[in-house]
């Protein structure tokens, strides 16, 4: 599988661009500003239908413009179009070859993506939203089923949330209507931890190797999944909390809050890791994330390395680089603010590189 063509219209800060790739190594090489993340993260919302960047669709249009249009053209056994549009003030519309998606989510995950970008470091740094976004973001690409109970989950979550204001305010209690809310949440909440745990167990095996491979078996790593909801009487304690859920007026127990422990030989790599650490430790969850959407989707995914020469040392840019040139990962994309820098770096590489210079306005 790979991106054969891209057109972009009133995307960041590109007016009307065509991109034409190779299925091989693509280098977007161009000073700051030249629009080299944006032309990354336009394949990631053609991939995914959301920006890698932004939180909201509608800061993607272009300024003063009213309306955005991804189109790219894929080989997948045969070539297949996928346009992305959306107009201020509408929903976004995703068609497939011409016709509109019954359901968004069925095109999730049909178009594996990995992205490798400068501040993934932040999954150690920050909170636990931070993590869950990130392994929901692997599992989305994989399960169907488990995107479409996160999302209801998620919108029971704020119903139910709303509901517990709502009685705050008006200073009423409605016990058997909080009791739908809750019931409903507790159902999904078991489901969606169950998917959590299983793909963890498939995962781990491949972030220590790739752990292991960066790091030259320095040390042992760990990731864990925390969460109270594996627990096999969180229902009764769910329920036991309802009290201080009114008095929050929030829902204080729940897959919301699960979280992902990282381990260093033992102790949390957000205290106790080097720089070098982290960085390795991420790359290697990013690695075994390509790896596990390829054994699963069948297809390797389209890799995206944003500005990493800046990040990583020597060592494991050499061993990445190893990777790309004995064809472990099918199409890659790379920026890079120094193009000399990038030459230098892949002048050995075996397989085609082709160079872009993006020239956004």
């Amino acid at each position: 599988m790979h991106l054969e063509k891209l057109h972009l219209s009133n995307f960041r800060n590109y007016e009307n661009v065509t991109f034409e790739f190779s299925e091989e190594v693509n280098c977007i090489v161009g000073d700051n500003g030249s629009g080299k993340t944006n032309l990354l993260d336009a394949i990631y919302f053609l991939a995914l239908t959301k920006s890698s960047i932004q939180s909201q669709d509608v800061l993607s249009i272009r300024h003063e413009e009213d309306f955005m249009m991804i189109e790219g053209l894929f080989v997948h056994l045969k070539r297949e179009l996928i346009t992305c549009s959306m107009q201020r003030g509408q929903r976004k519309s995703i068609l497939h070859d011409k016709k509109v998606y019954e359901r968004v989510n069925d095109h999730i995950g049909k178009y594996p993506v990995v992205l490798i970008a400068p501040d993934d470091t932040d999954l150690i740094r920050d909170s636990g939203e931070t993590r869950r976004r990130l392994f929901d973001g692997m599992i989305a690409q994989i399960n169907a089923e488990y995107l479409t109970d996160y999302q209801l989950y998620n919108r029971i979550l704020d119903q139910r949330n709303g509901l517990l204001k709502q009685f705050a305010e008006q200073n009423y209690f409605d016990g058997p209507l909080l009791d739908v809310y809750s019931g409903q949440l507790l159902e999904k909440a078991v489901k969606i931890n169950r998917s959590r745990s299983e793909f963890l167990e498939g995962f781990l095996p491949l972030f220590k190797k790739h752990y292991a491979y960066l790091s030259e078996d320095r040390e042992e790593v760990e990731i864990s999944y925390e969460s109270e909801v594996s627990g096999e009487n969180f229902p009764v304690v769910f329920r036991n909390t309802q009290a201080t859920d009114i008095a929050a007026q929030r829902t204080t127990k729940g897959v919301h809050k699960d979280d992902y422990g990282f381990q260093l030989s033992g102790y949390p790599v957000k205290k106790f890791g080097s720089q070098g650490q982290k960085k390795s430790f991420i790359m290697a969850i990013r690695l075994a994330q390509f790896e596990i959407l390829e054994q699963i989707k069948g297809v390797k995914p389209l890799l995206l390395l944003d500005d990493i020469f800046d990040k990583l040392d020597e060592n494991r840019i050499a061993k990445l680089l190893q990777n790309i040139d004995d064809s472990s990962f099918g199409q890659v994309f790379i920026t890079d603010a120094r193009p000399e820098r990038t030459r230098k770096l892949l002048e050995n590489i075996k397989r085609e590189v082709v160079y872009f210079v993006p020239q956004g306005k």
